[in-house]
């Protein structure tokens, strides 16, 4: 179990990480997380904090990013960004976090998830889903209705399918979670 102690201490080192906006959107997705935790039967404190954490480094400089997370393709080192999650991992361990499911689900909010991570998926569909993004309110409704799993396939397939049409190259592992995906989805 989490203590209410460490969640707080937590939640107050990542918002004198990140800028007020990032912070608000970190505690949306948290509740949203939550609730989607508790409709799917998922441990409900342990995504809480994953999705407190998930952002945790999205406003570092790229200097920082790839210090914490040192590139491992030619895509992360054009696109820093999408270091963050990596990175967030490892604040997440500095602050003292060993369980790994909360630290795949850190790193997997990025990427994408194995198709059995259920607290990533959680993670994954509520930051993309969180109410002030404005979009995606379908695949909300179906993860708080308890169809977590076809919510986070339609989220992975809707990312990929929305950087392919804007002539942005999925990330490697992004595209191993829509394969993943795909084949779940065809052996079904």
């Amino acid at each position: 179990m989490i203590s209410n102690v460490s969640v707080v201490e937590l939640a107050e080192k990542v918002r004198r990480q990140v800028r007020p906006e990032r912070y608000e959107h970190i505690l949306r997705v948290a509740e949203l997380a939550a609730e989607i935790a508790k409709a799917n039967g998922l441990d409900v404190g342990k995504t809480y904090l994953a999705a407190i954490l998930h952002d945790a480094a999205r406003d570092l400089s790229a200097e920082q990013l790839e210090a914490l997370a040192p590139p491992l393709i030619e895509l992360e080192r054009q696109h820093p960004l999408a270091l963050h999650g990596r990175a967030g991992r490892r604040l997440a361990q500095e602050w003292g976090i060993d369980d790994e499911e909360m630290l795949e689900a850190i790193e997997g909010h990025v990427y994408g998830v194995a198709p059995d991570h259920k607290i990533g998926m959680a993670l994954y569909v509520a930051d993309v889903s969180e109410p002030g993004r404005g979009v995606n309110h379908d695949i909300r409704e179906m993860a708080l209705a308890g169809r977590l799993e076809e919510a986070y396939q339609k989220a992975v397939i809707c990312k990929v399918k929305y950087l392919q049409s804007k002539g942005i190259e999925p990330h490697p592992r992004t595209l191993a979670a829509y394969r993943a995906i795909l084949q779940q989805l065809g052996s079904s």
